[in-house]
């Protein structure tokens, strides 16, 4: 399995050769070539650099790779240990540091692991950055520190509490209001950190029957960790089993989020963001993002509902929040349930989203499902094709276009048509060797056809 090196970070599979998977020569290679980047870009000052990692498996060993390779580049650490990819971000600008590193492989199952590199401003590296540090990882062009000038590691800090009391603070999050309504929550830590940050959480709102399951932090997560309906039966069943006002996933480093409502069926992941924001535009009106294999419902609630301005954007949390500042949005993510609310930071965060997701709840006095109900009713089909050498990924997107040139079309990232009402989006995955294929229509059955038209597209040019 070749390493995978995109806007999302360096992705790989643990073991086998160097550049094939994520082993300890990448690990070291990249993080001095990320190093390497911080020096250049902040001279004559005492760089500092934030670390924190998921509960994957391997997370100690890369861990130990990370900081170490640091230290010898003469990078200052802040080591959070197990923590939350939007905490560390925000611990980036809090400690003043230069960077941030996120051990995660995100939603991959638990062979896989990361690193996820951020600014100053504890946002993603940019395309431009990440071809620089390509560029030094592969001619070698870093030089370590002697001995006088390694740097140091400080595993004092964990900021969880900081993170969870700039929730609570914010003056759209209510409290008080969710308190009095007394939720049960179950929530699905898939044996990761959401085990303590999600329960911590959930006590500051004043939420105190709170059920966990997949609550041990052993990196052996209990079902694929993507949260989406297949992954989610035991989520839905525990719901039912402690008659509770709703179940809560997230992902292994806590930026993705999806909810159960009270009879066990699935919300939607992607309507975790349209009824996020339908809270926040409610209170404060402007534009809205998300990028282009999300659903409609978020451009019909922004547009029709509230007259505001809704744009797309490529896949890829840098592209959402460089569209998000640039438009000056007020909420924005992506439909895979990523919520970036700017009023804390530009940066998906699932805690952020439980919290307005429950003010909304609150505020409507209703249960999930009827809140659901309130939206307009879209199906995604997510089906995907693994990719091989032999396949010209860009050949094979031009030969779709001719062929659906009679249709409106986007090439902003890989290619979206739309059909009528429906669409389909297919793009190269950033974090996996795969082209993912994305359709939306009114029914399931009528988003399935859609795919599998355009899957059989795919494989007559292939074949």
């Amino acid at each position: 399995m070749a390493l995978m090196k995109s806007i999302s970070g360096i992705r790989g599979t643990i073991g086998g050769m160097p550049n094939q998977g994520l082993t300890p020569v990448d690990i070291v290679k990249y993080t001095a070539a990320y190093a390497t980047i911080i020096k250049q870009n902040h001279h004559n000052v005492i760089t500092k650099v934030v670390v924190g990692r998921d509960g994957r498996i391997s997370g100690p060993l890369v861990e130990n790779l990370v900081l170490s390779t640091l230290q010898a580049m003469g990078i200052h650490v802040i080591n959070l240990g197990l923590s939350t990819t939007p905490t560390v971000e925000m611990a980036v600008v809090w400690e003043q540091a230069q960077g941030g590193i996120i051990l995660t492989a995100s939603h991959n199952p638990k062979e896989w692991n990361a690193l996820k590199l951020l600014n100053e401003k504890g946002e993603f590296i940019s395309a431009e950055v990440g071809e620089r540090l390509l560029s030094i990882a592969d001619a070698g062009d870093f030089t370590f520190s002697t001995v006088q000038e390694l740097g140091t590691v400080d595993t004092t800090k964990s900021y969880m509490q900081q993170h969870i009391n700039a929730i609570v603070k914010l003056d759209i999050v209510s409290k008080a209001s969710i308190a009095a309504h007394n939720y049960t929550v179950v929530v699905d830590a898939i044996n990761s950190t959401g085990v303590s940050f999600v329960p911590a959480l959930l006590q500051a709102l004043g939420v105190h029957h709170v059920v966990v399951i997949n609550d041990a932090v052993t990196g052996q997560f209990a079902h694929n960790p993507e949260p989406v309906p297949g992954h989610l039966t035991q989520l839905s069943a525990a719901v039912l089993e402690h008659k509770a006002h709703l179940g809560i996933a997230v992902d292994p480093d806590v930026d993705r989020l999806c909810f159960v409502d009270e009879q066990g069926n699935f919300f939607g992941e992607e309507y975790t963001l349209v009824a996020v924001a339908d809270y926040v535009l409610s209170h404060k009106q402007g534009a809205t993002v998300s990028n282009l294999s999300s659903t409609k419902a978020l451009k019909e609630i922004t547009e029709h509902k509230y007259k505001c301005a809704y744009h797309a954007t490529a896949v890829g949390e840098v592209n959402v929040v460089n569209k998000m500042k640039a438009e000056h949005a007020v909420i924005g993510g992506e439909g895979n349930g990523g919520i970036i609310y700017p009023e804390l930071h530009y940066g998906r965060d699932a805690l952020v989203g439980i919290a307005l997701f429950l003010s909304l709840l609150a505020e409507h006095n209703s249960t999930v499902s009827a809140l659901r109900a309130t939206y307009p009713s879209y199906v995604i089909s997510k089906n995907k094709i693994d990719l091989t050498p032999s396949i010209d990924v860009s050949n094979l997107l031009n030969e779709l276009l001719i062929k659906y040139s009679h249709n409106e079309t986007s090439t902003i990232d890989g290619l979206k048509i739309t059909i009528g009402n429906d669409w389909v989006h297919l793009r190269p995955s950033n974090t996996e060797p795969i082209i993912r294929i994305y359709s939306e229509s009114d029914t399931q059955a009528k988003a399935d056809a859609l795919a599998k038209i355009v899957i059989d597209d795919i494989n007559k040019i292939i074949a």
